[in-house]
């Protein structure tokens, strides 16, 4: 049944405060609106309710009894209002989790895992969001954030979850072309694929040869591509070498989509992280939960490096 007769809502909103405050100027202040806005709700209210709400005695106001009344009524109903709003906010915090990385980690190694988590957690909803720069976490807000880092960033808690190793991968197709005993200089030549230069952490195939000693290497064909996951697409389609990072595509090894045409590696400083901002305050048991799930997802032991 429709609920009736209602006054104007928004009345109500500015006639509690200036009740509360018995001034058109402090509820003016507090709801950062004019005092002739005040004025004007406060005599739309009235004449709907064809009653007088407050006494005006020159600059000073009070209510009248059936204005007190009314206040008292509408004081708790909003109240109510308030609080059971307080605790939906309140149920969405503690069962919402929002988790920022990029493209490349949410697609190869978040999402393949957070299945099992939900299906042991419902009623918890996560959201991912990606970005490919870590400095736009300064202006996202976020539970956990999940990002490859040679430098941590400033005002995090940092988590190493894995540290970085990177190593050429094709399909085995690819590598089929080539007979045993081909130099790498050969199957590097044939077909070299680069993630775009605007992936500026991302190590590049110029700094991996010259960190693994390795002789630099012109390919015959190049492909330039600014999207990670699509670029081991690209791999597992024949189209060339890519540089692939361990952890990130231990599925695609395990699987036999790719496979490793040399076994050098090369082994930096750097690591992929969990970041939490240093100022978080009071943490929801949903998010402590879902970092120690993630964690137990881990070979072995974690590093916590704290706060920069």
């Amino acid at each position: 049944m429709k609920i009736k007769p209602l006054p104007p809502m928004n009345s109500l909103i500015v006639f509690e405060a200036a009740a509360r405050h018995l001034s058109f100027t402090q509820a003016a202040n507090e709801l950062n609106v004019t005092q002739g806005a005040i004025s004007r709700q406060i005599r739309q209210l009235e004449e709907y309710l064809g009653k007088e709400l407050f006494i005006r005695a020159n600059r000073n106001i009070s209510l009248t009894p059936m204005g007190l009344q009314y206040y008292q009524t509408i004081y708790s109903a909003l109240l109510n209002v308030a609080q059971a709003t307080a605790e939906i906010k309140k149920w969405q915090g503690e069962h919402q989790i929002t988790v920022a990385t990029t493209n490349a980690m949410a697609a190869l190694w978040l999402l393949p895992k957070v299945a099992t988590f939900q299906q042991n957690n419902e009623g918890v909803d996560l959201r991912i969001l990606t970005t490919e720069n870590i400095l736009d976490l300064q202006k996202m807000d976020f539970d956990l954030a999940l990002f490859y880092c040679r430098t941590s960033p400033v005002g995090m808690k940092v988590t190493t979850l894995f540290p970085e190793e990177v190593f050429p991968v094709c399909s085995p197709n690819y590598l089929a072309q080539f007979k045993d005993g081909t130099s790498p200089e050969e199957i590097f030549g044939k077909a070299l694929l680069y993630l775009d230069d605007s992936q500026k952490d991302w190590i590049t195939w110029a700094e991996w040869f010259e960190a693994v000693n390795h002789p630099m290497v012109k390919p015959k064909n190049r492909v330039n591509i600014n999207n990670y996951p699509m670029l081991l697409q690209a791999a597992i389609n024949g189209q060339g070498v890519a540089l692939a990072w361990g952890s990130l595509i231990d599925d695609y090894l395990e699987n036999g989509s790719l496979v490793r045409p040399v076994e050098t590696v090369l082994r930096t400083e750097a690591n992929f992280s969990m970041l939490e901002p240093a100022d978080r305050g009071v943490i929801p048991s949903s998010v402590k939960h879902f970092r120690s799930w993630l964690l137990d997802q881990l070979p072995g032991q974690v590093g916590q490096k704290g706060l920069n």
